[in-house]
């Protein structure tokens, strides 16, 4: 297979036809090698319109859903990005290439340590890479935007709270089979404006989901 070749085939016929249209976000897509961050024995699937399975029941997003996170974070040269969820790395280099760095945390050590490979191996140096819960806490400081790549069945204001002003906030939230991918953008007196791009279902991040109620 050319992956080259394949690798634009999907963005031009999955990503811009999902109404992805920033030629930033289009030029990263199709330059940033998909291929080299599916796991192994997956590499056929690497630009499909499907999500890829990983270890710990997780999955690598799909291409359309990488593509709308991108282009309504909207990021400039200048950013420092949060992205929670940080898988085998994908999302992240490709963050790393629209804004000035990115901070990437994930649950999952053995995530971070794939991703850290990935991202070392086409010489990416403005990403920190963190093992950690982002339900239980957050990194230190404010960022200009934050990508979420798991759902939350209920919005959680900390994420707004470690925004700067004007900061955007991507996140799913919601009960399966139906979730809302939102943009929350923060105002400069600490609320926020929430607008629904679309619907969509994601997994959950671990602990984003409400614990089972109780029956008697």
């Amino acid at each position: 297979m050319n992956n080259d070749f394949a690798r634009q085939q999907m963005v031009q016929q999955q990503v811009r036809a999902w109404d992805v249209l920033d030629d930033d976000v289009l030029e990263v897509l199709g330059d940033t090698p998909r291929e080299l961050f599916v796991p192994a024995g997956y590499e056929s699937l690497a630009f499909a319109e499907t999500e890829i399975p990983l270890a710990h029941g997780e999955s690598m997003l799909m291409p359309v859903i990488e593509g709308r996170i991108l282009q309504a974070l909207a990021l400039g040269p200048s950013d420092k990005v949060l992205c929670v969820g940080t898988g085998t790395g994908f999302l992240t280099a490709c963050l790393s290439k629209l804004a000035d760095s990115v901070t990437s945390m994930d649950i999952h050590g053995d995530f971070v340590a794939t991703a850290r490979r990935h991202l070392e191996s086409l010489g990416i140096n403005n990403v920190e890479l963190l093992e950690g819960d982002a339900t239980r806490a957050l990194p230190e400081g404010h960022f200009d935007a934050i990508a979420v790549t798991g759902s939350l069945q209920t919005f959680d204001p900390a994420f707004v709270e470690a925004l700067t002003p004007g900061g955007r906030l991507f996140v799913v939230v919601g009960n399966a089979p139906t979730m809302e991918a939102r943009l929350v953008t923060r105002g400069s007196d600490g609320d926020w404006r929430t607008e629904t791009l679309f619907e969509t279902e994601l997994r959950y991040l671990v602990h984003g989901a409400l614990p089972p109620k109780f029956s008697f």
